[in-house]
């Protein structure tokens, strides 16, 4: 998934539960039962694509956002032979890559009913590498090669559809039910152009196979703060490439790792507009199995597990009823994750549909 797959962290005012008993002095009507009120679903914007407070029936949300996602790597190789821990005969290889990533998506979400919710996003991605690589030799000669890659274009849609499971009664948390199809509208790895030697010439906008992402969402109330959490599983589908990306290599079917997501946290009101959220996200990604042909004969190419996590920040500040901004910032802690990722998302809502 992606992961994932995707981040926005806000929260707006958190709604509870409350006591109906009347005020003091009020009574209620002779013959006429009290109104029980029904729990209120809190309206936690915490993370984006996992799910949170569902878009009332017939109301429309407009959501354009913007994300900057970095990555830095850095990594010291030594060819040689080891005598002592001091003693070190070859040469050493240092390489570095700067990876940047913006994505301009545009996401609309309807309620259905006031249970039922669906979503649409359709993201633009514009990538820049930079790969940088200084190989020091036994002459005491520091050749560097720099090698600057980007791509633009259609990234992968997705569907999203979201469904509250329970209504919250008698102090349980509310459960939010959530499968995300993500397309594959973005070139992949297999479509862009490559050389003789199968190295990339330009960067993939997609990931270049369709995934199905089901998962739950927890949100529980406590005033001012709702806790959240979220668990779901990334199913990436395999595909038949069969497609030649060098001279003398074919690749056959690729089995893209399928993913284990859990996120968790606290989004707290300060005051009736403006909001802040605290989470962490992990995302452990299993092996891709890639099968190739060559002059040797056929083989099965595996990489290595991923742990993906990361620190969630973010902020909301509610300018009107139908608008609101959301700032969230991503920090990665784990050798896989990208640095940082920011992401602005300004949702605007309308109810000219409710009357449908």
């Amino acid at each position: 998934m992606t992961a994932a797959a995707g981040f926005g962290l806000a929260l707006s005012q958190v709604v509870a539960a409350q006591e109906t008993a009347a005020p003091g002095g009020i009574t209620s009507p002779v013959g006429q039962a009290p109104v029980v009120e029904q729990p209120q679903q809190p309206e936690v914007q915490a993370i984006a694509d996992i799910g949170g407070v569902l878009t009332p029936r017939g109301r429309l949300v407009i959501e354009p956002s913007l994300q900057y996602s970095h990555s830095g790597v850095n990594r010291l190789t030594f060819r040689g032979i080891e005598i002592l821990s001091t003693l070190l005969i070859g040469v050493f290889s240092a390489e570095e890559a700067e990876r940047d990533i913006w994505t301009a998506a545009l996401t609309g979400r309807l309620g259905v009913t006031d249970r039922l919710e669906l979503e649409l996003r359709v993201p633009y991605v514009y990538r820049d590498d930079t790969l940088t690589a200084t190989v020091p030799t036994i002459e005491n000669q520091s050749p560097e090669i720099e090698r600057d890659l980007s791509g633009s274009g259609l990234g992968d849609i997705e569907i999203t559809a979201r469904y509250q499971l329970n209504r919250g009664h008698n102090g349980w948390p509310f459960f939010v039910g959530n499968l995300r199809y993500k397309s594959v509208t973005g070139d992949g790895p297999f479509d862009i152009a490559r050389d003789s030697d199968g190295i990339e010439q330009e960067l993939a906008t997609g990931s270049g196979f369709h995934a199905i992402e089901p998962s739950v969402t927890a949100l529980f109330p406590s005033d001012p703060a709702v806790f959240f959490a979220n668990l779901g599983y990334l199913y990436n589908m395999s595909d038949s490439v069969n497609k030649q990306v060098s001279d003398d290599l074919w690749v056959g079917k690729v089995d893209p790792g399928d993913a284990v997501r859990l996120s968790f946290g606290m989004a707290y009101a300060i005051n009736p507009r403006a909001s802040f959220t605290l989470g962490f996200k992990n995302d452990f990604i299993d092996r891709t199995k890639t099968e190739y042909f060559d002059d040797n004969g056929r083989g099965t190419l595996s990489s290595r597990t991923l742990n993906v996590g990361s620190l969630l920040l973010g902020w909301s500040y509610q300018l009107n009823p139908d608008v609101s901004v959301n700032l969230g910032l991503e920090l990665g802690v784990t050798d896989d994750a990208p640095d940082t990722v920011l992401t602005l998302r300004v949702p605007f809502g309308t109810n000219a549909l409710a009357r449908w």
